[in-house]
Order: structure tokens, then C-alpha cells, then sequence
């Protein structure tokens, strides 16, 4: 790990170091010593997100700059009531190349903090956490966001095929867990209420859907190798 040739000035730029050249006081010792192992540090304020990553041996800091559809304090006050969702922008790129991300922030009670998901990267957790909630009504929002997810990917890949191997696989990902939590509520057609039990330990429905979503990815990843595809 590389420590000598940090870009300082840029990182003083930012309020990461100090003008006496330690760490700012609001990273912790964890914070740093991951930060310089390639992690990257997310601030965040209001619909403004900025992210910083050393690349290049240290050598370089990478900013990204995003915006939100909604305020982040918003986000993290309602997401204690339910999962709430929200799109972010990447600013820094350009119209040929995927500049849009759909997360989910899930409140934690046993640690008291929210998780932001990632409906793509995040998407087979995602799934599971939400299947587990027990409340047939956010599993129906969270299939109305993936929908949603699925028709901006198909305008993405008319509008820009150079990039459609690319969205293909996102879209690829989104589609199998539609389908998912399609089997989940098919399996369980009546289920109103947020008190019916969904228990993931038991021979139920999740786990029977997943079965089936699993199955479905190796199908798919052997159609794949079979005409040549790498995702």
C-alpha cells in the first residue's frame, strides 16, 4: 500500500486532510486505513452525492459527482417506515454510457441504521431481505421499481447500442427477479396482510422461488457460454 505520493493537495481540496496534512477528524482509523486500500468514501448532502477513490497505486483520487431525485435526509427519515427508493445520476459521464443507478434504502432495527441496495449490483440480497419483511405490499413496490428499472434499461439499449452488451446484462439481472417475486406471490395468491408469515427457514415460499431463480441464472449462464457470451 502506497502512503508517499498521495495527491494531497486534492484531498485537502476536498476536506479529507488537513492542512497539517493528517486525516480529517470524521474519518475514523477503519475509514482511513480502507480508504487507502482502494475503498471509496461517499458524502452525501441533500440530492448531492460525491464520491472519492485513490486509484493508480494512490497515486490519483478519482471524484465522482451524482444527484439524487430525492433529499437524503427525506430518504433516511421515511425509510423507517418503509423501504423507500430513490434514482441517482452520475453527472461525470456522458450520454453513451450508463449514467443512472435505482437504489433502496432499508431500515435495520436491530442496528438502527439504514442500508442503501443497489437494485442490480445488490439485486439477489435485495430480494431475499424483501421477501422476508412478510408484507406483500412492499414486495409489490419493490416489483413496481423493478419494472420501472426494466423499461429505462430497454430505451437505454435502442438508444445506445455501442453500449448494449452492457445493459443486456443489468437488464438480464432485473428480469430475474420479476420473475422471482412473481413465483413468491403466485405461490402465495392471498396474502394481504403484513402479518402473514414468510418464513425463510421453513420449506416456503422463498426459498421455493429461489430454487427456481437459481435454476433459471444457470440456464441462462449456459445459453450464454453457448453463443460466446462472458458476462
Amino acid at each position: 500500500m502506497q502512503t508517499n505520493n498521495l495527491p494531497t493537495d486534492e484531498l485537502k481540496k476536498y476536506g479529507i486532510v488537513e492542512p497539517d496534512n493528517s486525516f480529517s477528524k470524521k474519518l475514523s482509523a477503519e475509514d482511513i486505513q480502507k480508504f487507502l486500500q482502494g475503498y471509496t468514501i461517499v458524502a452525501d448532502n441533500e440530492k448531492n452525492r460525491a464520491t472519492f477513490q485513490l486509484v493508480e497505486n494512490n497515486s490519483r483520487l478519482n471524484v465522482v459527482f451524482l444527484e439524487r431525485d430525492k433529499n437524503i435526509s427525506s430518504i433516511l427519515a421515511e425509510s423507517k417506515e418503509r423501504i423507500e427508493y430513490s434514482e441517482i445520476k452520475d453527472l461525470s459521464k456522458g450520454n453513451n454510457q450508463l449514467d443512472f443507478e435505482k437504489k433502496a434504502f432499508v431500515f435495520d432495527k436491530e442496528t438502527n441504521k439504514v442500508i442503501e441496495f443497489d437494485l442490480i449490483k445488490n439485486a439477489l440480497e435485495l430480494t431475499a431481505i424483501i421477501a422476508d419483511k412478510k408484507d406483500i405490499s412492499e414486495l409489490n413496490r419493490y416489483k413496481t421499481e423493478l419494472l420501472k428499472l426494466k423499461g429505462f434499461l430497454q430505451d437505454k439499449i435502442d438508444q445506445y447500442p455501442e453500449i448494449a452488451k452492457e445493459i443486456t446484462n443489468d437488464l438480464n439481472i432485473v428480469s430475474k427477479e420479476i420473475n422471482t417475486v412473481n413465483s413468491i406471490s403466485q405461490l402465495n395468491p392471498k396474502q394481504e396482510k403484513s402479518d402473514i408469515e414468510l418464513n425463510v427457514n421453513d420449506p416456503d415460499l422463498y426459498q421455493d422461488a429461489n430454487r427456481e431463480h437459481e435454476a433459471e441464472m444457470k440456464e441462462e449462464e449456459n445459453r450464454e457460454k453457448s453463443r460466446g457470451f462472458r458476462r
